[in-house]
């Protein structure tokens, strides 16, 4: 009896939405809750410190106090020059944030539709977007940065936006991060749409003369979501990573904007003599780049149809 009114009790639950097992699935990942949680109090710093430090106050120097390290009125430390270092991280992360979701979203943009393509008409158009593909992902990233913002970075000049001027590297920065990231992300969409493109529901949508457009967009695509969202959330992850390094080298973005990467360089020469002005952009790069991996590796189990959710 208690056999039969669990199957009764089974046949009445109303079966699970998509997303309630999604969300079953993520909320299962503990370190991807952490890493939102991470990312929510980052945001709120980043953002939320503005209303507290103006960004005349964060670039304002002071050579009586420079190299102090942390205090009650400077909690951070002060920089090389005497500027607030908690002022700087808070400016530097709205940059730093931006600039990887940014970067992300134009990754994202060009791998989908360079895979979306490739992968849907096939023949010789896949084969001249994937012996580009292949071909960017033979010069080595790094150099190519390097190479590309040395050639723009003092081509474009700065941007005053919503009273914040803004180095014109910014946009540099954005661009070359993007249009040097996209190539996995159009091999992974490429394969999904040579996957779906047979299945049943797109000849049938072939069948009835739904415009190719619709066909790739509103039928296919949507189908290759899960690989996607997992990608595009490990671009941002990597973005921020990518921009703090080729700042730590100069080459990323300039003064008078920050960015936590443009922070950390020159704090090598003061590694040991100063090692605030390494360790509290550097703990906040940190921080950010794993609280996004986590984000995307819950993300990947949730999207995953072969994960269970209990």
């Amino acid at each position: 009896m208690v056999g039969v009114s669990r199957s009764v009790d089974d046949l009445l639950t109303p079966p699970l939405t998509l997303r309630q097992l999604m969300w079953l699935r993520f909320r299962r990942h503990k370190m991807a809750l952490f890493g939102v949680a991470m990312l929510i109090l980052l945001v709120i710093y980043s953002f939320g410190g503005a209303f507290f430090f103006s960004e005349a106050y964060a670039n304002t120097t002071n050579t009586k106090m420079r190299l102090q390290p942390p205090m009650a009125g400077h909690p951070f430390g002060t920089d090389t020059v005497g500027r607030d270092i908690l002022a700087r991280t808070i400016y530097g992360g709205q940059i730093s944030l931006i600039i990887g979701l940014t970067a992300a979203l134009v990754e994202t943009i060009i791998g989908v539709l360079v895979g979306a393509l490739a992968g849907y008409y096939g023949g010789l158009l896949d084969s001249v977007l994937m012996r580009v593909t292949e071909a960017m992902l033979s010069v080595p990233q790094l150099f190519l940065l390097i190479v590309m913002a040395k050639f723009f970075g003092g081509q474009i000049p700065d941007l005053t936006v919503m009273g914040r001027t803004f180095s014109g590297s910014v946009i540099v920065i954005i661009s070359i991060i993007g249009v040097t990231s996209w190539m996995y992300l159009a091999r992974i969409v490429r394969a999904e749409f040579l996957s779906l493109k047979e299945n049943e529901f797109v000849l049938a949508a072939r069948a009835i003369g739904t415009p190719r457009w619709q066909i790739i967009f509103q039928h296919i695509l949507p189908n290759s979501i899960a690989p996607i969202i997992v990608s595009a959330t490990l671009g941002v992850a990597g973005a921020i990573g990518t921009e703090a390094y080729i700042s730590f080298l100069g080459m990323g973005v300039r003064p008078p904007t920050a960015t936590w990467g443009n922070m950390l360089d020159g704090a090598y020469n003061y590694i040991e003599t100063a090692p605030w002005l390494w360790i509290f952009p550097g703990m906040l790069i940190v921080l950010t780049v794993l609280s996004i991996n986590f984000v995307g590796d819950g993300l990947r189990d949730a999207l995953d149809p072969r994960s269970r959710a209990t």
